[in-house]
């Protein structure tokens, strides 16, 4: 057996003659506990956050995302591309094109991004569970184009889901100059009128900005017929999406990204993260202080001891042992700290995500009305190693401290 891992057990565990070291004891290990329980639940909501904002875009980003490594558009009858998308994974995939356009109505003006999609867009993306109003989705017939506008531009541009007038888009020409007779020539134009609804994703870039039509409207309005700015792929079920992305970049080769949808929010999706670990670190410091009580619990305990360690020496017990044993019992406090604040925040994710007791506020102000929480096996490591790391650096004073108390009994 471990020599001073038994003695530090007797130690921690067997009653003391004097109650004030049980109770340090006990306010060091709810110290840590406490620190690894705000650890865990701080981690899992932002964990929560993330997935929240993927469920968000999924219904409108595509599982995969073909671009140019360089430059904005694609040739549509590239070789490469042409392969791609003749991979037996693909269920389905589609060419679209954005750009900014000036949008009116009436006297209402707002930059907008066109996205044109092909008529089977619906089958890529959930486009259909996001519309709102009572009309269809439809991007042309034979006698007119349609747009159906983000909910938030619709609202500015105080249109409504079914306008009386047509939205007219603006687009620069790729050649000409501007003419101060006839300005409006240096622009195309176009007329689209609204298939009765709008599409909210509950997301500002989106929401607020984007029109979506037909691709063949957004070629001609760009001048670019057989370009686009992304092929966009729905993968068949049980894909791995990693297998697939690897296969497609062999396949397309270094001119063109093969994004997943992380990637092609990576901005939001970076933020999150720099959040986490500045919540990751300001929590670790917390810890830290935390981690001082153990401390004075084990000095407390060097003082109480001395008989112990006197017997201890004249028994032939190294003064190595002895100092090892003050420092195994900060780490046993330091663990049982650590194991029970992550048993207890744990258990209260559970209990969020279950009955979602903490809330955002007044209900319905928010996507969501509590706190949306999720747990990573990653995350529950990661506490623990800090926990363990923090203890183990700030118990280690104890062996210089342990080995002058030693040196007066001898």
């Amino acid at each position: 057996m471990n020599f001073p891992l038994f003695i530090a057990k007797r130690y921690l565990f067997a009653k003391k003659s004097h109650n004030v070291i049980n109770v340090i004891s006990g306010i060091s290990i709810a110290g840590v506990a406490l620190a690894s329980f705000a650890l865990i639940c701080t981690l899992s909501v932002f964990n929560g956050f993330n997935d929240l904002v993927a469920s968000l875009f999924r219904d409108f980003d595509p599982e995969l995302k073909v671009v140019p490594a360089q430059g904005k558009f694609l040739k549509t009858t590239d070789e490469n591309i042409e392969k791609a998308c003749s991979l037996p994974f693909i269920d389905a995939c589609s060419f679209t094109l954005e750009e900014q356009a000036l949008i009116s109505y009436k006297s209402k003006q707002e930059i907008a991004m066109i996205k044109g999609v092909a008529d089977n867009y619906h089958d890529l993306v959930n486009i259909k569970g996001l519309l709102l109003g009572k009309g269809i989705f439809m991007l042309e017939d034979e006698v007119c184009h349609y747009g159906i506008l983000g909910a938030g531009l619709m609202s500015r541009l105080d249109c409504g889901t079914s306008p009386a007038y047509p939205l007219k888009l603006y687009i620069p020409k790729k050649e000409g100059r501007v003419s101060l007779t006839n300005p409006t020539g240096a622009f195309n134009q176009a007329n689209i009128y609204s298939p009765g609804v709008v599409f909210r994703v509950e997301q500002e870039k989106y929401d607020n900005s984007y029109v979506i039509v037909s691709l063949e409207l957004a070629q001609n309005l760009t001048d670019r017929q057989d370009e686009a700015s992304a092929l966009e792929i729905m993968l068949k079920d049980g894909i791995g999406l990693r297998k697939a992305k690897r296969e497609l970049t062999a396949v397309l080769g270094p001119e063109f990204l093969v994004l997943d949808r992380f990637e092609q929010q990576a901005d939001v999706f970076k933020v999150v993260k720099l959040e986490k670990l500045v919540s990751y670190l300001f929590l670790t410091f917390i810890l830290l202080i935390a981690c001082f009580n153990i401390i004075g619990s084990l000095i407390m305990l060097i003082v109480e001891k001395q008989q112990d360690i006197s017997l201890l020496g004249s028994m032939g017990a190294e003064q190595k042992t002895i100092e090892r044993i003050f420092v195994t019992n900060g780490i046993l406090i330091s663990l049982i700290g650590a194991v029970s604040g992550l048993i207890l925040g744990v258990a209260a994710i559970f209990v969020q995500k279950r009955f979602g007791i903490i809330t955002l506020g007044a209900e319905g102000s928010f996507i969501v009305d509590a706190y949306p929480v999720s747990i990573q096996w990653q995350d529950i490591i990661l506490v623990l190693v800090t926990v363990l790391a923090v203890s183990f650096l700030s118990v280690r004073p104890i062996g210089p401290i342990a080995r002058k108390f030693i040196r007066k009994s001898e």
